[in-house]
């Protein structure tokens, strides 16, 4: 599907630059080098199997648990209603 000038095509490969550029970022952002024997927030040893798995590791699972959750929360109105967006 063109729009315009625009070649068939180009539609999707913006949509996969979009994607490409989000998991780059998203890449970045994760740990990298050596893991942490003990956590960073209380102390506790950091499992091995953890440290494997995870590269770079700095929480033990219950910190990292609590980090996600307390981050999950988003201002944003996800119900699309307008009369929602009222109150």
């Amino acid at each position: 599907m063109a729009g315009g000038w625009s070649r068939d095509g180009a539609v999707q490969d913006q949509i996969d630059a979009s994607v490409d550029d989000a998991v780059r970022a998203a890449r970045e952002r994760m740990p990298r080098g050596p893991s942490a024997m003990c956590c960073e927030e209380c102390d506790a040893p950091i499992p091995e199997a953890r440290r494997q798995a995870v590269p770079g590791v700095r929480l033990c699972v219950s910190c990292q648990s609590a980090l996600d959750a307390s981050s999950a929360r988003s201002g944003f109105n996800r119900r699309g209603s307008k009369d929602s967006q009222l109150r």
